[in-house]
């Protein structure tokens, strides 16, 4: 391309004007948040630091789901939320939230009816917006939807109902459908400093990652949207700020589909550690997890433990036959959850996922916790406090009802369904029909798709993010990062010198998803 499309995204940012709401943060909060102002008509500066959905957003077990384990502790509230919230994002971006069929197995016969119960009470918390209704399963219908199912002493089975989603891949449709509603959005953009006017928030200092200048944004209010890093937000407010956060890391294996050849996912209801543990079909590989391990210290890049992995390995290895080993495992990667800080001495597995809202004396609207389903109340919620806040006009949220951009109920069922109404326009660019890999489904001009279109600028914002390569198979994803990073270079003008920086990077990077 002859011109690099980050550069009107500069102008506009670096441009001489008060901003309604500034957002900082580009993971599952920031952009709900700035959907929902700019939907509501308020200019809207949103700033990443690194790319859209870098952290914990591109981390998740990739389910839009009520939360069983919060029913099972007791919040009735946030799971008749989650529901809700599931049942209009599958409405809302059908392109990229089905229905998936979660197997519940029970080895002890009093747990179907005990489990039979509790997934009824689920059914109906969802209400109107409740997918398909559960139901018991016989010991043969158990092996009919996860046939790897250890058939020993096996009573039978729950199926129950809930949503799974590509969750980097939302991240990048609401980025879409934030620049169609108006907003500017700019990844690569360092919140450095916070100004002050009076003792009041009045904007924000911005160095550009990629060219280290650096560029003051007024606003007239400012959200602290960046998750698992708001306490670092918090202290350029304030160095006094206790810290509202415990963060707590999960790990997810990724392993060949033949470990789970079927459509249904398998549900362990409680695990040796008091979780529960998810074994689900995504992308044609099967993805297991999660764990629950405090952190001390907060990472962009966490790193999965040993001690991890061999938890998720021995858990799948009391549920399938034949069951992964490490050598099985394709990729491996870690997120930090934003959980809310814990009373001393309480389990980090036992706190609540529900969002937090704080306000501080110079105006910083901070937005933490909650998770991938509730985002868009999270984004209402967190509006609404900032408008009052920044004192700007009264306008109401319409998100409820909104179409995502690329909205399209007849999506294709394969990898180009994320795309949705986008997708001829993609295939359609040169190199729609190369592979990038023979393992996986990418083609070269979903390369070019993700720098034109979904502000990609290195080998790791289109193999981690844009195509999902880096967590279904980080060996093939390190092999396509030469030609990836050749196209990259092509759309953007780099030379030879930044492809091999961005091909060692990424080889760099891979490496730490690889079990060793």
């Amino acid at each position: 391309m002859a011109d690099d499309p980050r550069r009107a995204i500069v102008d506009a940012a670096r441009a001489d004007r008060i901003w309604d709401v500034i957002i900082i943060g580009g993971g599952a909060s920031g952009l709900g948040a700035a959907v929902d102002a700019a939907t509501r008509g308020y200019a809207t500066l949103l700033l990443e630091a690194h790319d859209y959905a870098k952290g914990t957003s591109s981390r998740s077990t990739k389910l839009i789901h009520g939360g069983v384990r919060y029913l099972a502790q007791g919040n009735i509230h946030l799971v008749h939320e989650s529901l809700h919230e599931r049942g209009l994002l599958r409405r809302n971006a059908p392109h990229l939230v089905h229905d998936l069929g979660f197997l519940v197995a029970a080895y002890q016969g009093w747990r179907l009816p005990f489990y039979g119960a509790g997934l009824k009470l689920y059914d109906a918390l969802a209400g109107r917006l409740n997918l398909k209704p559960s139901r018991l399963l016989t010991r043969a219908g158990a092996l009919g939807h996860v046939g790897t199912l250890k058939w020993a002493g096996l009573k039978g089975g729950i199926l129950y109902f809930d949503g799974q989603f590509d969750d980097a891949r939302l991240a990048v449709t609401l980025l879409r459908t934030f620049e169609d509603h108006g907003g500017v959005a700019l990844n690569a953009a360092a919140v450095t400093g916070l100004i002050k006017t009076a003792g009041r928030i009045t904007g924000v200092e911005v160095r550009d990652v990629e060219t280290g200048e650096t560029f003051e944004a007024q606003g007239s209010v400012v959200i602290n949207a960046t998750g698992i890093f708001a306490d670092s937000v918090r202290h350029l407010d304030d160095p006094a700020a206790e810290p509202l956060l415990s963060p707590s890391q999960g790990v997810h294996v990724v392993v060949p589909r033949r470990f789970l050849p079927g459509d249904t996912a398998l549900m362990v209801p409680r695990t040796e550690d008091g979780r529960v543990l998810f074994a689900v079909p995504w992308h044609g590989r099967a993805l297991i997890g999660t764990t629950d391990t405090p952190v001390p210290e907060i990472a962009i890049e966490p790193r999965a433990l040993d001690a991890e992995i061999d938890f998720i390995l021995r858990t799948a290895t009391a549920y399938l036959d034949p069951a992964p080993s490490r050598g099985d495992i394709l990729s491996v990667f870690a997120g930090l959850r934003p959980l809310v800080k814990a009373a001393p001495g309480e389990d980090t597995k036992k706190l609540s996922r529900d969002h937090l809202i704080r306000v501080s004396d110079s105006g910083l609207v901070t937005l933490t916790g909650g998770k991938w389903t509730t985002y868009r109340r999270m984004g209402q919620d967190v509006v609404d406090r900032a408008a009052i806040v920044g004192g700007l006009h009264t306008a109401a949220c319409v998100t409820e009802d909104l179409h995502l951009h690329g909205h399209d109920a007849d999506a294709c069922d394969d990898h180009w369904r994320v795309y949705g109404a986008d997708a001829h326009a993609v295939r359609a660019l040169p190199g729609g029909d190369r592979l990038l890999h023979d393992g996986l489904p990418y083609v070269e001009a979903e390369v070019r798709w993700a720098v034109r279109f979904e502000q990609a600028r290195t080998v790791e914002d289109v193999l981690a993010r844009r195509l999902r390569a880096l967590l279904l198979d980080a060996r093939a994803a390190a092999a396509m990062a030469p030609r990836v990073a050749g196209i990259v270079a092509e759309e953007l003008g780099r030379d030879a010198g930044w492809q091999a920086g961005q091909v060692e990077a990424f080889a760099e990077l891979a490496e730490g998803y690889l079990a060793q």
